[in-house]
């Protein structure tokens, strides 16, 4: 009886069966080298697929690359012709002074000497009998006077000769 009870407690629960065989002992497979290298074909074989075709999608992705900085170089490219020809285009629209202009910018050179070097530009306008428009065509081609607000009205604009430019003024 004594056996008995050993055996009971060096058992944790239910008593081993005489018939059971671990796993490990029990053969699973017999196989070839042929049979075990077609399984491991087959099983690499859809890895092999999706290596290849990341490889392709990678290799795709290297063409739209380039393509898009060949494209980026053009875009820069044309952007600095653009920049060229609106530098172009703004020196093109500088006016030029006409004749006629030439002529009443030395009539506006003369009236402001007459006057100290200053004088308001709707005064000058009046006194030269020219339209707004083109009063201001004048000023803007004449590059021997400054406008500047009037100081008791900022409204009105004077016209000063550079060449009487104090600081201060």
């Amino acid at each position: 009886m004594e056996v008995v009870d050993t055996t009971q407690i060096n058992t944790f629960g239910p008593s081993p069966q005489a018939d059971f065989v671990p796993q490990s002992e029990e053969p699973v497979f017999i196989l070839t080298s042929r049979q075990l290298s077609d399984l491991i074909t087959r099983a690499l074989q859809p890895l092999q697929d999706e290596v290849r075709d990341l490889k392709a999608t990678v290799a795709s992705q290297d063409e739209k690359i380039a393509a898009l900085e060949s494209t980026q170089d053009t875009q820069a490219d044309n952007q600095l012709i653009q920049l060229r020809l609106i530098g172009q285009l703004r020196e093109a629209t500088k006016k030029e002074s006409t004749p006629t202009q030439k002529d009443r910018a030395d009539m506006l050179r003369a009236l402001l000497v007459a006057n100290n070097g200053k004088l308001l530009a709707k005064d000058a306008r009046k006194k030269m009998h020219m339209p707004k428009n083109k009063f201001s065509e004048l000023l803007a081609v004449c590059d021997f006077i400054t406008l500047k607000p009037y100081h008791l009205d900022r409204r009105q604009k004077v016209i000063i000769l550079k060449s009487e430019l104090v600081p201060g003024d």
